[in-house]
């Protein structure tokens, strides 16, 4: 009975995450589409709205879909108690779910991760501090972004 559930359930779930991560492809780059100043000013208006409801929504769907059911206890920081958001260990696909249940905020990755098809616009509708390993001052460039980000009274997003 179980092998014949998953021969049922995998293809499905199989279909369902891939319709939902085209879907949110669509709505990334829908916020993204014509963004001037693109990574070096924060998205705004209805554009910053639907990064935060949709792909919030969505991510929320497909881990549910992958049989995932989260329970929030308590209340995360809101951005101005909390202008950086910090989540440990981040050491895999498990991030999501922390960004899905706080609205989508800025994340700290590598720059290469911006290029990779699909996921990259993802990841840039999320306005991510992209760190480049090649770069000496990376380090010290990605501290000083966090901070400006953080110093910005609300204009940009929480930085996980």
């Amino acid at each position: 009975q179980s092998v014949l559930q998953g021969i049922i359930l995998l293809p499905l779930r199989a279909t369902c995450l891939t319709f939902i991560l085209l879907l949110a492809w669509l709505f990334a780059s829908i916020a993204i589409f014509c963004q001037h100043g693109r990574g070096s000013v924060p998205l705004k208006g209805w554009r910053r709205r639907m990064i935060r409801t949709t792909l919030s929504g969505l991510t929320r769907t497909a881990f549910f879909i992958m049989g995932f059911q989260v329970k929030v206890k308590g209340k995360a920081a809101s951005l101005p108690e909390a202008p950086i958001f910090v989540a440990a260990p981040h050491s895999s696909f498990f991030d999501a779910i922390v960004c899905a249940l706080t609205g989508m905020p800025s994340i700290v990755s590598r720059a290469e991760n911006l290029s990779t098809p699909v996921f990259g616009t993802i990841l840039s509708s999320l306005q991510p501090v992209a760190v480049s390993r090649q770069d000496p001052d990376s380090r010290k460039n990605t501290v000083a972004e966090i901070t400006k980000r953080a110093l910005s009274r609300g204009q940009w997003p929480q930085v996980i």
